[in-house]
């Protein structure tokens, strides 16, 4: 019985639009960067798809993008190049685990309150996203942080990751997820109160 209410022709066409969304914005972020940081608007169909359908569609909504980063022209120049093992891990586990976590997060807060379980979704998976990169980070890439102290950018590799890596892009993925997030999902909730 669970199987047939978790997929449903309306749970995939959902999906599937919100993949087509993620792609697009995944693509469109691939090519404009200001500096090191990318406008990444991709975390929203993934936070979407973990509220609207849980943790599983939250994870491929999020596997399917961390694919997208691991075959952008970036991603090969300068991470594949560092450590091949290290990027496909950090590229495929930082936002799928950003999307499952997510769901969990949402189903928690479903008979509560879904604004607030939205809205905690919505910082919960940049925050994880960046979290998981910057332990990949200090993991695998440590020579990118290096030549960033090297070449005089920062005084350390702290400051380059957390100033020169993640600090502008975080910021940029948490304002944008916190603030279109909700409002998305209060628009879809509004248009459709009975979507399961």
């Amino acid at each position: 019985m669970a199987n047939k209410k978790f997929f449903n022709t309306k749970m995939i066409a959902s999906t599937g639009i919100l993949l087509g969304v993620e792609i697009v914005l995944q693509v469109i972020g691939n090519y404009i960067q200001p500096g090191f940081a990318n406008i990444n608007l991709s975390l929203i169909p993934i936070c979407l798809g973990a509220i609207l359908y849980g943790p599983i569609v939250g994870g491929l909504l999020g596997l399917v993008c961390g694919v997208m980063v691991l075959v952008s022209p970036s991603t090969i120049s300068v991470f594949f190049a560092v450590s091949p093992i290290g990027t496909v891990l950090a590229c495929l586990l930082k936002t799928t685990l950003a999307g499952i976590i997510a769901g969990f997060i949402f189903k928690a807060f479903k008979n509560k309150n879904t604004l607030v379980g939205s809205i905690l979704v919505s910082i919960a998976v940049p925050v994880i996203n960046t979290g998981v990169f910057a332990l990949f980070t200090a993991i695998f890439f440590t020579p990118i942080l290096d030549n960033m102290v090297a070449s005089g950018m920062f005084a350390n590799a702290a400051l380059a990751l957390f100033l020169g890596m993640i600090g502008l892009n975080f910021i940029l993925e948490i304002v944008s997820t916190t603030i279109l997030t909700p409002s998305l999902y209060k628009i879809i909730e509004h248009q459709s109160p009975n979507r399961e």
